[in-house]
């Protein structure tokens, strides 16, 4: 990540995390979106990884720091430091593999116990361009989206399908609903000159680095056509 691309001017700043099984496509999603890359000789993440991406909502430029960990077992302690201040989360599956979406329900636990109850969940089914070797049919990731009550999608990021729609879909629905917090904050308390985050940091008003505590519940987005990329 160049140095720079921390520094770009934002309005706000939002962590979203990624998890699922290993092998199932977290890298190279976040690659794809972050780098527009894909890696064939993409290796497991050992331990964290990050990356950033500018995306413009509305008038309003949003910093999405997107996390990236290992599925294996034997790095779980860094859970809770992980999602910890999460906005949002993209729960990955490999569409050509059944154990994989079979555990989407461990996970969903995982997050349930560790995040904010609030956070946007996006169900994404990865590998879609597999055809031949599907055992998971789009059907299926729907029917359990709806019973979990979370947004669906099928990506491929090989081929590049529905990867900026599946972050979109998050990073909307995260400002939508910052947004109405800081409208009735306002409302309440006039128009902020400045704001003072949760350690004690005064911001100037706009480039405020919000907190998944200072957001309400979610509900699904009923549109992404006021979503671009910078």
């Amino acid at each position: 990540m160049a140095e720079d691309s921390y520094d770009e001017e934002c309005d706000y700043l939002f962590k979203a995390v990624l998890i699922g099984d290993s092998a199932v496509g977290k890298s190279n999603l976040l690659s794809r979106f972050s780098k527009d890359e894909f890696r064939f000789d993409s290796k497991p993440t050992i331990g964290v990884e990050f990356a950033y991406r500018n995306v413009q909502v509305g008038d309003k430029i949003i910093k999405a720091q997107i996390w990236d960990t290992a599925g294996q077992e034997r790095f779980r302690a860094i859970t809770s430091s992980y999602y910890r201040g999460a906005l949002g989360a993209l729960l990955i599956y490999d569409v050509t593999r059944r154990t994989t979406f079979e555990n989407i329900k461990k996970w969903l636990f995982e997050l349930r116990e560790f995040a904010n109850p609030d956070i946007v969940v996006v169900l994404v089914g990865n590998k879609s361009d597999l055809r031949q070797s599907r055992e998971v049919e789009e059907a299926e990731g729907k029917t359990l989206a709806e019973a979990e009550g979370l947004y669906f999608l099928e990506t491929s990021a090989l081929e590049n399908v529905n990867v900026e729609e599946a972050f979109l879909v998050m990073i909307g629905r995260i400002h939508e609903v910052v947004s109405q917090r800081i409208a009735l904050d306002n409302k309440s308390n006039g128009v902020a000159t400045a704001h003072v985050n949760g350690n004690g940091t005064v911001l100037p008003a706009g480039k405020e680095i919000v907190n998944i505590h200072e957001v309400t519940a979610t509900q699904p987005l009923s549109s992404t056509r006021n979503c671009c990329f910078q």
